[in-house]
């Protein structure tokens, strides 16, 4: 019998739009936002269906934007498909607090309300250090940890076979980038972002979100639910490998091989965008990969859970 993990967006799949397809053909998404609404205290679902762009793409509101999007597709799944099993969880970065909520660990509206707070904490980080992060396409990770240690930064996400990004302060990543084009990347290009996420600069988020993770509960996972730490299943240690993830590096490549050493052999991305398929199509081409992003793509997904 196939083993099945979810899989959710993180930050960088944000656009305008999201969810506005689903909340105008599905009740149940417009029950979602709203109660979302509720519990963030402001109009997210605004900024998710109609931007403007500049505002969605502030972490505090990409942050929980995409946690709310991934979720009302993961809701609406379930909804059209009642007898929908997954057996594991994982998602990116942020997307690892929707993997966990969706697992049980923790309730929609501590789960958005904390990955609101996470978005504030990592900005505010991010306005008192000059920081950015750089796709590195085409170097091995060896090769790039030689190119980090050169530059004075660090690997922040380990994403699949050939693409890594790395994270420090600014004039380390320019000089970072030349570096990696003369060791042989074949391309090496600085992120729109707002700081040096997965490095050491985002440390002084880490207190403010170990204080709102103490005020939830985090229960026990109802499925294993994969660490970006660790690329292993949570222990009882939860909020403390959430709360060191902030500057850990995403090891996503490693946290799916994972998941295929288990005999996982189908998986459905949650949210905004195709990332973590594209991801998957580089680490093991084999599998079973589905996406649910907007009403065509749930309606794909259905039909497809039919066979």
């Amino acid at each position: 019998m196939s083993k099945t993990a979810i899989l959710f967006a993180g930050q960088g799949a944000q656009v305008v739009g999201m969810g506005r397809d689903l909340a105008e053909q599905f009740p149940a998404a417009r029950v979602w936002f709203n109660r979302a609404n509720a519990a963030i205290g402001y109009d997210l679902a605004a900024i998710c269906f109609n931007g403007p762009e500049i505002d969605l793409i502030k972490t505090e509101n990409a942050q929980p934007g995409i946690f709310l999007a991934s979720w009302v597709c993961f809701e609406l799944l379930k909804e059209r498909r009642p007898r929908f099993k997954f057996d594991a969880a994982a998602g990116l970065s942020l997307g690892e607090f929707t993997a966990l909520t969706a697992a049980g660990a923790m309730s929609f509206e501590d789960g958005l309300r904390v990955v609101g707070r996470r978005g504030r904490f990592m900005q505010e980080a991010c306005d008192v250090t000059h920081g950015g992060m750089a796709a590195i396409i085409g170097l091995d990770e060896a090769a790039t940890r030689e190119v980090c240690a050169e530059a004075g930064v660090v690997l922040a996400n380990l994403n699949c076979p050939g693409q890594l990004v790395i994270s420090g302060g600014m004039e380390k990543i320019t000089r970072a980038c030349e570096i990696a084009r003369a060791r042989g990347a074949k391309r090496a290009l600085p992120l729109s972002v707002a700081g040096a996420y997965h490095s050491p600069l985002m440390a002084g988020a880490q207190p403010k979100l170990r204080q709102e993770l103490a005020k939830i509960v985090v229960a026990a996972p109802a499925v294993p639910v994969i660490s970006n730490v660790t690329a292993q299943a949570h222990g009882a240690d939860i909020s403390a490998r959430l709360v060191e993830q902030v500057c850990a590096p995403v090891r996503w490549e490693e946290s799916m091989r994972t998941l295929l050493a288990q005999g996982f052999t189908r998986f459905i991305e949650f949210g905004p965008g195709a990332a973590l398929s594209g991801f998957m199509k580089r680490i093991d081409k084999s599998v079973r990969m589905l996406n649910v992003s907007d009403a065509a793509s749930l309606e794909a997904a259905v039909e497809a859970l039919a066979v």
